[in-house]
């Protein structure tokens, strides 16, 4: 397989939550209460949306936190000031993780500054619309997987020697895994790809004492989909279709990942959370 470039997109993806005109709800609805006391997170694409408040969360929760994001330098500065406002040490380290070297030198000023990983959330992704699949370049393909399950592995790769009994890796895949998406293929592919390697590296690495699960959201307010991820047409009723009638907000989705990062789960392993808006899904 030929080299991949990292990526710049003409899209603008994935775009800066700054730009937004609508911010996303990224805060914590609750008072923290201690259950990641002490503990060490490394999270990717934690510049904005999803990633900020799953970012904060944790932080709040009494992690410190590593903010992988990929070149939205004002956007991770500023998700960096928030979770130091809880209190917690942050550091943010700026690259792709499509590329394997980026990943293992992510982890390697993780563990330099915090000297652990206990929870690792792999969740930079990236998508392009399609309507026609004979518009899907071969580069967009393999961009689009190097990115949203390449990545995924090469973060796990890299942090395996560092996660101890007890630790948890948490995965975000979609409801398309699960529905599909006429204007998504190659996304929803990966997504799908995401579940299954969440299932599978959960059987895994279950004797080691290590969880794994993902959570798979509905639609989301954040910059990815404004700024290019979903057609213009789609923008205009954006989130309409779900049973609740609207887009989510980071901040109901951030708390699927803090359950299953959290002793609350201790029980469970190769799962999968859904808030998707009420939209009933097998799986």
């Amino acid at each position: 397989m030929p080299d991949i470039e990292p990526m710049i997109h003409e899209d603008a993806l994935p775009g800066n939550e700054r730009d937004l005109d609508k911010k996303p709800e990224w805060e914590p609805r609750y008072p923290g209460s201690g259950r990641l006391a002490g503990k060490a997170v490394l999270v990717t694409g934690a510049d904005s949306g999803i990633g900020r408040a799953v970012a904060v969360l944790f932080a709040r929760e009494g992690a410190d936190v590593a903010i992988l994001y990929l070149n939205e330098h004002e956007d991770a500065a500023d998700t960096q000031r928030f979770v130091e406002a809880e209190g917690r040490r942050a550091i943010s380290i700026a690259g792709d993780v499509g590329d394997r070297a980026f990943c293992d030198d992510a982890v390697r000023r993780t563990v330099e500054a915090f000297g652990k990983i206990d929870v690792l959330v792999n969740n930079a992704a990236e998508q392009h619309p399609d309507k026609d699949i004979a518009d899907i370049t071969e580069e967009q393909l393999r961009r689009t997987f190097q990115t949203n399950i390449f990545g995924y592995f090469h973060m796990v790769q890299a942090a395996r020697p560092h996660l101890k009994s007890g630790a948890a890796i948490v995965n975000c895949t979609s409801v398309t895994s699960f529905q599909g998406s006429g204007e998504l293929l190659d996304y929803s592919a990966t997504k799908g790809a995401i579940t299954a390697f969440t299932r599978s590296l959960s059987q895994n690495l279950i004797g080691e004492g290590i969880r794994v699960n993902g959570v798979a959201p509905g639609p989301i307010w954040t910059p990815l989909n404004p700024m290019g991820g979903s057609t213009p047409e789609k923008m205009e009723t954006f989130g309409e279709s779900v049973p609740m009638g609207r887009p989510g907000q980071p901040n109901e989705v951030a708390p699927a990942f803090l359950f299953l990062a959290c002793e609350d789960a201790s029980y469970m392993s190769g799962q999968i959370l859904h808030p998707n808006g009420g939209t009933p899904v097998g799986g």
